[in-house]
């Protein structure tokens, strides 16, 4: 079994690590340490040392809460990162969004995976968009 996306095959015979990075600076896991582009990058770059195949980006927290993002706010903290990991590593890169204007930004710049926990149920806010070319989780 297989995933492919972006020109990229998964292997899915084998378990692989998913590292988690989050661009936000309210983030609960980690205090929002990684929400510039040099310090996601160096974190990316750890995860990936460290066995990550996967790195799962977010950049609005989905914590009980936590205060809605603009459109326009994530997709500055989320889309350079996406754009960076995509340059340097050979790494699938998953984005955690449910915004569609996200989703495509996310997919064009190289991400392979959407990790929507809405599950795409926003349906109004898909009329007349193109649907994504990565994979949805």
């Amino acid at each position: 079994m297989k995933l492919v996306a972006q020109g990229s095959t998964l292997d899915l015979t084998h378990p692989h690590v998913m590292g988690i990075l989050n661009v936000t600076p309210d983030s609960f896991s980690d205090g929002g340490a990684h929400n510039s582009l040099v310090e996601a990058v160096k974190h990316a770059n750890l995860m990936i040392n460290a066995g990550a195949t996967i790195v799962d980006i977010g950049g609005e927290s989905t914590r009980p809460g936590a205060l809605d993002v603009s459109v326009e706010e994530e997709l500055t903290r989320v889309i350079p990162v996406v754009e960076a990991i995509a340059q340097r590593f050979e790494v699938w890169i998953s984005v955690d969004t449910s915004k569609p204007e996200v989703i495509r930004e996310a997919a064009r710049v190289g991400a392979h995976i959407i990790n929507d926990i809405r599950s795409l149920t926003e349906p109004a806010r898909w009329k007349r968009r193109q649907r994504p070319v990565c994979r949805c989780v």
